[in-house]
């Protein structure tokens, strides 16, 4: 057995190695993809395209917009003259939001009155739109404390230190500056090795069959066991390498802080690749060209990364949807990467994640090693 193990194991590398393309694939663009999707993968906004309607024309509307843009979040294209222009502007996606003040804004504020302003959002995007309306609302509320303090302030000096107030104390754990790449890359780093894993994988057995090697293996005394092991063995450690690689650019690329043990990060990521493995090797023994396997691999991708929590929470998901989770590997490998970068916690608390992850490694290449029969068929 150990020598036919040996002699496959040396065949795969032989014919992974041998194609000069096939080496750059392995470790260049997960570098690649793992710098750009570090970068794009964020929930904050800057320079949202804006435009303004101020229909008051006050040193208080102007101060407004003056704090609006000084804030960083947006970036003012356009100075409208009519609320005809806005339609305009946004269905031509020139502006994202557009604020409107309307006429006596500076006058409601002096008399204490409820000053409106209208912000009106391009809802196609209805993410960007939340977050946008979301940041202008603190702003507007932080404009009218000062304004009514400043007034306050110079009326009667005395009466401000007896407004009542609530004053929030901020004090996030693990992400201070709650930084939402510190979140998102430790994601980057498994939706990376899930993809990678999985179609080099998908690929192993229907590339036998293509190119004609397959019959020459059936004939030899292997056995499924051993011909899926031989098959598991050379991208298990590929997956490990590109592992570390790419978790090597987004730690020290992006400043993300690592806090726990290398050794259970390690030990999550070898259990993570498993399940990968299995799915990649299970999608080989159903497909019959590379084509269909590419195409059955992204059938099980695209879900994988949509119900990991990757992006969204799992917890605002319909409870069938919460139900269906369980079952993906990338779940709970999110849950031990940034527990092991930003909390620092060990296996006393990710243990059962772990566990989770071998089960589903044992059972996904079970399921391969019954699927493969030595047969053409």
């Amino acid at each position: 057995m150990i020598q036919r193990l040996i002699q496959m194991l040396r065949k795969e590398f032989l014919q992974l190695f041998r194609d000069k393309r096939a080496r750059t694939v392995l470790f260049l663009p997960p570098m690649i993809q793992m710098v750009i999707f570090g970068y794009a993968a964020t929930f904050e906004l800057h320079h949202v395209r804006t435009a303004v309607l101020d229909l008051d024309n006050t040193a208080e509307s102007r101060a407004l917009i003056e704090r609006i843009t000084a804030s960083g979040y947006f970036n003012i294209r356009a100075r409208l003259d009519n609320y005809r222009q806005i339609a305009d502007l946004i269905d031509r996606s020139e502006v994202t939001i557009a604020i409107q003040i309307r006429a006596g804004f500076a006058e409601d504020l002096r008399k204490g009155q409820a000053a409106t302003v209208q912000v009106i959002t391009d809802g196609t995007d209805s993410n960007t739109a939340l977050i946008a309306v979301s940041y202008i609302g603190q702003i507007a509320s932080g404009y009218a404390r000062d304004f009514q303090l400043d007034r306050l302030s110079r009326i009667s000096p005395l009466l401000v230190e007896r407004v009542p107030r609530v004053e929030l104390e901020r004090r996030p754990w693990y992400n201070v500056d709650l930084r939402s790449r510190w979140f998102f890359v430790p994601g980057v780093i498994g939706s990376i090795i899930l993809i990678m894993v999985t179609v080099l994988t998908a690929f192993a057995v229907v590339r036998e069959r293509e190119i004609g090697t397959l019959e020459q293996i059936m004939v030899t005394p292997i056995r499924p066991f051993e011909f899926i092991l031989g098959k598991t063995v050379p991208f298990f450690l590929i997956g490990m390498a590109d592992a570390a690689l790419i978790a090597t650019v987004g730690t020290f690329w992006f400043g993300i802080p690592f806090r726990g043990s290398l050794a259970v990060l390690w030990l999550g990521v070898m259990l993570y690749i498993l399940c990968m493995l299995g799915v990649g090797l299970l999608v080989s023994t159903v497909s019959a060209t590379q084509q269909q396997a590419m195409v059955t691999a992204f059938f099980f991708i695209m879900p994988a990364i949509t119900f990991s929590g990757f992006a969204f929470p799992i917890s605002s998901m319909p409870r069938p949807m919460q139900w269906i989770t369980y079952g993906n590997p990338l779940r709970y490998f999110l849950i031990v990467i940034r527990g092991v970068y930003l909390k620092g916690v060990g296996l006393d608390v990710l243990w059962p994640q772990m566990a989770a992850l071998a089960i589903l490694a044992t059972f996904l290449l079970t399921l391969s090693v019954l699927r493969f029969h030595k047969s053409l068929d």
